[in-house]
């Protein structure tokens, strides 16, 4: 009988692992699909502008309102999923996704193809937001790292191949079909996800109501954010003086006026938030220390990211005079590498303590930046390939143990919060990074490239002093 027993629980176990393994692809290709889209329209800018007859400031648009979208939708989902479940959320995420992506393909006009991508952001961040608590269901405690891993490789070569992919599709294609190939794949994902992810019950915080006063003003603080730091740096650091016209001033006024706003909008939002027990916007998440600096870290390292990867493109063709196409490949290595680094950095954090292993890749990181600074004043291509690759190095083994760790430290019926608080930071930090790269452009013309590779390199300088804090209080709660 006892034989029998355990046969059987062996048997159990077998079946658990083959369903947790479907289940983490069936949400890595939720992830996979949602950030490709937030980058898979930049290509086709200029085709849907000719094909519909709009200028080229309205089709941006079309990117933009993806991006507003899954910002301003990131903490309400969040919350939503550890009132009903991160599966039902989930699934409802690849329903909409999937429905948009087809109006997308469909749209007759401009108007209704920003509408659709709106949406299409939506589901996207559905589906995006709760990944991180869905692989924390489906993985042991000690193997969330591998789980997390696997996330940042989906991110990753997201990342790689977007450019690749839109390519590829408008050369035997239309523009629609960038949006007509998720059906399909939508569906695939649908089913499998309903299949196989676990069915577990939502924690007890969801006997709380939907704050719908805190989903708005997280919201309109969010959207007003990014649209005033977006057009401070479409400003592109004119000074006041620039503007001799009432009309071009207070345009130039616009953006401070709306990241003025995003601030009373802010301020009135952590009020409204005060004393709740599961908040909206996780404040009683940042009060854990660890968790806290982890995510301003996190910031630090996107904004380093960011403002190198707006950089390094001006910097290779105007002043090291390599064409669009040799720039392409040498700047691929930075998220290529971390296709490879993910899963090895994963591993080591599920060992070893992930605040160590994430400061030694943000050294690392900050380390190949300087190194780009202080390039040869006619380098070879290998040259500049192994910075490039050094520096995606530090970002992968940064990223995924500080993502473990953000992760981790909130508590399990707070899983939910503390990915859309990842997913915020990763935001944040996006936005930023493009506001002042811009801004160094405007202020310096092309020497802008040499600048705001300095100030990538100060910013990752500075995640790794947080980083060490971080460290250091840890040993000390020992």
């Amino acid at each position: 009988m006892k034989h029998i027993r355990s046969m059987t629980t062996q048997t159990q176990q077998h079946i658990a692992h083959r369903i947790n393994y479907w289940a983490v692809l069936s949400v890595l290709l939720g992830s996979f699909l949602g950030n490709l889209d937030s980058s898979i329209a930049n290509v086709a800018l200029p085709t849907i502008a000719h094909d519909l007859s709009r200028p080229a400031a309205q089709t941006v648009w079309v990117v933009t309102a993806y991006q507003l979208a899954v910002a301003m939708s990131v903490l309400p989902l969040a919350s939503l999923g550890e009132m009903f479940g991160f599966r039902r959320v989930f699934l409802g995420g690849v329903v909409v996704f999937t429905a948009a992506s087809l109006a997308c393909a469909a749209a007759p006009s401009l108007p209704l193809l920003i509408a659709s991508r709106a949406l299409q952001g939506v589901g996207g961040a559905s589906m995006s937001t709760v990944v991180p608590a869905l692989l924390r269901q489906v993985y042991p405690p000690k193997l969330v790292g591998r789980g997390i891993a696997l996330l940042g490789l989906a991110v990753a070569l997201s990342a790689a191949l977007g450019p690749t992919v839109a390519a590829g599709i408008l050369s035997v294609a239309g523009w629609r079909w960038l949006f007509a190939v998720n059906v399909p794949l939508g569906i695939f994902g649908l089913c499998l996800a309903s299949a196989m992810l676990p069915r577990i019950a939502p924690s007890v915080t969801a006997a709380r109501r939907f704050d719908f006063a805190g989903a708005l003003l997280s919201a309109g603080a969010i959207a007003l954010f990014i649209l005033g730091v977006g057009g401070l740096g479409a400003g592109e650091g004119e000074t006041a003086a620039a503007h001799v016209t009432d009309g071009a001033a207070r345009l130039h006024a616009l953006p401070l006026i709306e990241i003025a706003l995003a601030c009373i909008a802010g301020f009135a939002l952590i009020r409204q938030q005060r004393g709740r027990s599961a908040p909206l916007v996780p404040l009683d998440l940042l009060r854990i220390p660890i968790l806290a600096l982890s995510g301003l870290t996190s910031i630090c390292s996107y904004v380093a990211q960011t403002l190198a990867y707006v950089a390094l493109p001006f910097m290779l063709q105007h002043q090291l005079t390599r064409t669009a196409t040799t720039t392409g490949l040498l700047v691929t290595p930075w998220p290529l590498v971390i296709v490879f680094v993910a899963p090895l950095a994963g591993r080591l954090s599920d060992r070893h303590a992930p605040g160590l292993i994430g400061g030694i890749g943000l050294a690392i990181m900050a380390a190949g930046l300087c190194l780009l600074i202080g390039l040869p004043a006619s380098p070879s291509n290998a040259d500049i390939v192994w910075r490039v690759a050094l520096c995606g190095i530090g970002f992968g083994f940064f990223q995924t143990p500080n993502n473990r760790i953000m992760l981790t430290a909130a508590p399990h019926e707070r899983s939910g919060a503390a990915g859309g608080l990842m997913t915020m930071a990763r935001m944040i930090g996006l936005s930023l990074g493009a506001a002042l790269a811009a801004v160094a452009f405007g202020l310096y013309g092309q020497g802008g490239a040499q600048v705001a590779l300095v100030g990538a390199a100060v910013s990752a300088a500075l995640g790794v002093i947080v980083g060490v804090v971080r460290v250091v209080r840890v040993v000390r709660t020992r």
